[in-house]
């Protein structure tokens, strides 16, 4: 059996979807699994031995040149000559729906009340029922694993095995041999969601360990220069590619982050980690012996987050520094 696996993005969803492939393998090891991804983040899905192939399109360059969704397609049309067996959009999105449709003719992926972009069920032959509020893991799993007749237990998930993979690294000379290795992960899509710069270097200053500062743009640079200046303790990576950040993830002792793709790494490699939530829902987590989360006192609506509650910002760093220490 030959199956494509349609989730685009972002990193956070890719990697909640990943813990799936796992157990569908296990159930059948014979069964083809292709995954298209949007092409910025095929490095998230490489070296997983459970992907037969990662196919990347540009969806994204069309909101730049409208004349790339002719040439986009064209790559989908292409991929589908490859006669997938079943499509699973796991993505549940119009644009999703779309590139599973021209990719095969047996689909599946959420039904109409299971999804924010409702119109996208009508393309899927199967349509898998779970509430849209419900764990964010969870979801992926059903609808990955329910079209094939396979079950994923929330215990199998507590379980999982390590399901990210990086090449050897030069960013890991970074590591120290003498002290605990933190990453700090400071920055996300949206600046409510993020943690005091200022809080942040509290924690560093309690922990005296090697803190390591990953970033993404230049404001998340500039912010990781000036926590430098403001403790012994910080360092501030290079600019990494996708498999560096996985290297020195997947090498680390403990990741405290904000709500996002690079934080969510920690739990796909079994590493320790603390998730800061301020305005996002704590469902879209696995809360383990090593992977714990910490929230702001706001109340979240699934269906309508508030981007400008800012209540993360009332989180006492020694609360985490408390955790850190535990982990």
């Amino acid at each position: 059996m030959k199956i494509a696996i349609v989730k685009l993005s972002a990193m956070g969803d890719i990697i909640h979807a990943m813990v799936a492939l796992q157990y569908i393998k296990k159930a059948n090891p014979s069964i083809e699994i292709d995954w298209i991804v949007e092409e910025g983040f095929a490095k998230v899905l490489e070296g997983n031995p459970h992907i037969d192939n990662i196919l990347p399109v540009n969806l994204k360059a069309i909101k730049k040149d409208k004349k790339q969704f002719f040439a986009q397609i064209d790559t989908v049309k292409q991929y589908a000559n490859n006669k997938y067996d079943l499509v699973i959009d796991a993505q549940g999105l119009l644009k999703s729906a779309i590139v599973a449709k021209f990719l095969g003719k047996n689909r599946a992926g959420f039904s109409k009340n299971s999804i924010r972009e409702g119109l996208a069920s009508y393309f899927y032959k199967q349509k898998i029922e779970i509430a849209y509020d419900a764990n964010t893991i969870d979801r992926n799993a059903k609808v990955m694993s329910a079209p094939l007749g396979i079950e994923i237990t929330p215990k199998m998930i507590m379980e999982k095995e390590r399901f990210l993979f990086y090449r050897e690294d030069d960013v890991v000379k970074h590591l120290s041999e003498g002290k605990k290795n933190i990453i700090f992960i400071i920055g996300s899509t949206w600046e409510s969601r993020n943690y005091p710069k200022e809080q942040f270097v509290k924690i560093a200053n309690a922990l005296e360990e090697n803190i390591l500062i990953a970033w993404g743009s230049k404001a998340e640079k500039e912010d990781a220069m000036w926590m430098a200046s403001q403790s012994p303790w910080v360092r501030v990576l290079p600019k990494m590619n996708l498999n560096g950040l996985k290297a020195i993830i997947g090498k680390s002792d403990l990741l405290i982050g904000n709500d996002t793709g690079p934080t969510h790494m920690a739990w796909g490699m079994n590493v320790p980690s603390i998730t800061i939530f301020g305005p996002t829902p704590t469902n879209r987590v696995y809360e383990t012996p090593i992977n714990k989360v910490i929230t702001s006192s706001s109340k979240v609506n699934h269906y309508k987050l508030n981007k400008n509650d800012f209540s993360i910002r009332e989180i006492d760093p020694e609360v985490i520094t408390v955790m850190a220490k535990e982990l």
